[in-house]
Formats: C-alpha cells, sequence, structure tokens
C-alpha cells in the first residue's frame, strides 16, 4: 500500500515562520509552523484578538482562506501579511448552533427526570399488581391518584420539544407511561368486582392478634366508665344460675292434709 507524503522526502524539515495579521488597526505577529493550518492560527489569534475561532476570517493576497487549509501550500512564507476579519453569519451560525445545543441538552436532562420519577411510580404499579392479583384488594384512591401521577409526566413529556434522538427517547417514555395507565385502568377494573368482606376479613386476619389483647382492655374501661362492676363468669356458673331461677319462680303446689278433719257448725 502507497501512502503519498503531504511534502517530499527530500524537502527540508518544518520550520517556525513569523507572519503579521492585521485586526482592525493593530499588527499582530505570531511564531508559527510553516505546515499548519488556517485554523490551527485562527485559535493563536483567539487568545490575543478575544475572538472566538469560529468566528474568524483569514485573508491572504485578498483572498479568503478556509480553516483546512495549510500555510505553505497557500505560499504563505516568514514575514507574510494577512488580515483578519470578523465573519458575522459564522458568529450568528455558532450561536444559533449553541442555542440548539441547549435546548437538546435541557430536554435530555427533563427527560432523564422523568425517566426517574416513572420508575420510582412503576414500583407502586407492580406492587398493587401483585397483591390485585393475589386476591387482595387496595383503596380505590390509591389506583386513581397513581394514575393521575403517571399522567402529569405525560404532560411533562408533551411539553418537550426536540428532534432526532431527543424525539424518540421522548416516544419511548410516552409509551412506557401509557403502558403502565393502561395496566392501572385493569387493576382498577379487577379491584372494584372484588367483594368488600374479602378486604375486612384479610385486615382482620393480619391484626387478630393486636385485637385479642386489645379487646380486654377495652371492655374493663368500658365497663368501669358505666359504673358497673364487671363479673366473670363460666360457663358452669351460668347453668347453675339458670336452674337456680327456673325453681325459683316454680309455682308452690299444696300439700295435702294427712287427717281428716269434721268442722262443726
Amino acid at each position: 500500500m502507497v501512502v503519498q507524503r503531504r511534502t517530499d522526502q527530500t524537502s527540508d524539515a518544518p520550520r517556525v515562520i513569523r507572519v503579521r495579521v492585521k485586526y482592525l488597526s493593530v499588527y499582530h505577529e505570531i511564531n508559527i509552523n510553516s505546515q499548519s493550518s488556517f485554523g490551527e492560527l485562527k485559535k493563536v489569534l483567539s487568545g490575543q484578538t478575544g475572538l472566538h475561532h469560529e468566528d474568524m476570517k483569514i485573508l491572504y493576497k485578498d483572498k479568503e482562506r478556509d480553516s483546512k487549509m495549510f500555510l505553505d501550500l497557500c505560499g504563505v512564507k516568514d514575514r507574510s501579511k494577512l488580515v483578519l476579519k470578523e465573519d458575522p453569519m459564522a458568529q450568528e451560525k455558532r450561536l444559533l448552533e449553541k442555542r440548539r445545543n441547549a435546548v437538546v441538552e435541557k430536554a435530555m436532562k427533563s427527560i432523564a427526570d422523568i425517566s426517574l420519577e416513572v420508575d420510582r411510580l412503576a414500583g407502586q404499579v407492580s406492587a398493587f399488581e401483585t397483591v390485585i392479583n393475589k386476591g387482595g384488594k387496595v383503596e380505590e384512591k390509591s389506583l386513581v391518584n397513581l394514575i393521575e401521577m403517571l399522567m402529569n409526566q405525560l404532560l411533562r413529556l408533551d411539553a418537550i420539544t426536540a428532534d432526532g434522538d431527543v424525539k424518540l427517547k421522548r416516544k419511548m417514555q410516552v409509551k412506557r407511561v401509557q403502558t403502565y395507565v393502561e395496566t392501572l385502568d385493569v387493576l382498577k377494573v379487577k379491584n372494584s368486582t372484588k367483594p368488600q368482606t374479602q378486604t375486612q376479613y384479610q385486615q382482620r386476619d393480619l391484626l387478630s392478634f393486636v385485637d385479642e389483647e386489645e379487646e380486654e382492655p377495652r371492655r374493663d374501661s368500658g365497663a368501669s366508665s358505666s359504673g358497673t362492676p364487671a363479673v366473670v363468669t363460666n360457663d358452669w356458673e351460668k347453668m347453675f344460675d339458670s336452674t337456680s331461677a327456673a325453681k325459683a319462680v316454680e309455682p308452690v303446689k299444696p300439700v295435702p292434709p294427712r287427717f281428716k278433719w269434721e268442722f262443726f257448725d
């Protein structure tokens, strides 16, 4: 494979030349490699003039030179004179590009923030889905609030205007949020068809031990507040009391006399 060199092998090594560049009414003397490009010369002049190197145009022999062209190939030698001018069109183009990049960066950051929020909400969707699919029941208000939060993320995504990769990422997040909303709609229907007694049973089952411990103190406090002493009786005592009461209300039968008495008038 043959590769053509920019200079002949017999030529001398690159040397440093001094060029004079006029900007407005000031001359700037720049020491630079003779094989450097005009773009490299612009970067050196940027530090001395304060102009951005993309906002410059350099004229040599009354002709504008492209930034990719080389000094020696254009005939620039030691003590050559060049003219530097500001390029308004290039400056406007650069500012527009900078503004466009800022918009893209802001949009990317917004999408990243929304993605993190959707990740957090997705965990709640998964938790509700697990509970309902296993036969449980959740508050309908919780499902409605979660749907509203996801819809707010859709509104935030809709407010982002971008093209290219940013638009593609926004579209992916929109589809993702829509999928979660559809899942919650299905769960909402399933949750509404479950009987209320099922949830109450599950809650009593979870709190059975706590309720048993709290029930007796609650009864004692209720009895003391009413002013009547609490009496603890067993089943056999209740049976005894009921038998005694039955005997107490039983009518007394008259006893027949043992002797026959004769009554005289």
